[in-house]
């Protein structure tokens, strides 16, 4: 599941060359040239993260900035800061305003791809390419596989999703709205008990190799992973 990003930023050149180098490395590139247009893309569809220009005309990155982290439902989209300015209270400023990551124009296009991936890692694990391994199982999302005590697993889409959402954040009990907003989106409408269908099924998939058991139902709460 690649991830989707947001670039706000007023310059085309700029926009393109973003979106090319986001593109190239298996992202997908939403683009938007100031807040307006930004705020929209957001109000249909969560990005899994935000490239944002600090020099925007009308509301400024750094007012754009605050504005997703006041908001219960934008306050944890990472967001890296795109900017000229390279005194150091400005880098400050910037990373203040809920900023996780700031890197200073004009720079490389290997270093902000770096700089993508390392925040993608820490802050929406889910989204990284990166092979993720709980007990004697392992999950790679790059060749969309799953390995259960040596033995390759059959997983559809939903599943997939879903339990590589829960190798990459373990132990937390989620309800299943958050499920639901985190494995399907917070745009897609569909029963909350839809989660329940798709846990069974995962559980039928892991239970041949014993490891049905790291999803774990905790009462009047929701579901959590837990290791063996």
């Amino acid at each position: 599941m690649s991830a989707k990003i947001l670039l706000v930023e007023d310059e085309p050149a700029i926009q393109e060359l973003l979106a090319f180098n986001v593109v190239q490395c298996g992202f997908q590139a939403i683009q938007a040239s100031d807040a307006n247009s930004a705020l929209a893309h957001i109000s249909r569809e969560l990005p899994d993260m935000i490239l944002l220009d600090w020099m925007l005309p009308g509301t400024s990155g750094i007012e754009l900035a605050r504005r997703l982290r006041a908001d219960q439902r934008t306050r944890n989209i990472p967001i890296i800061m795109l900017t000229a300015r390279t005194d150091e209270r400005d880098k400050v400023l910037g990373l203040e305003s809920g900023a996780d990551d700031y890197i200073t124009k004009p720079f490389s296009p290997r270093e902000l791809m770096a700089r993508i991936r390392a925040v993608l890692r820490r802050r929406a694990p889910e989204m990284s390419d990166e092979t993720v391994s709980v007990d004697e199982l392992e999950l790679s999302p790059s060749t969309h596989r799953v390995i259960a005590k040596g033995e390759q697993v059959e997983l559809g889409p939903t599943e997939f999703r879903l339990l590589h959402f829960f190798m990459t954040h373990p132990e937390r009990v989620y309800s299943r709205s958050q499920l639901l907003d985190q494995v399907w989106g917070d745009h897609v409408f569909v029963e909350e008990r839809t989660v329940d269908v798709h846990i069974r099924r995962l559980r039928q998939v892991l239970e041949p190799s014993g490891l049905d058991g790291l999803v774990q139902t905790v009462r009047g709460s929701g579901y959590r992973f837990s290791r063996n």
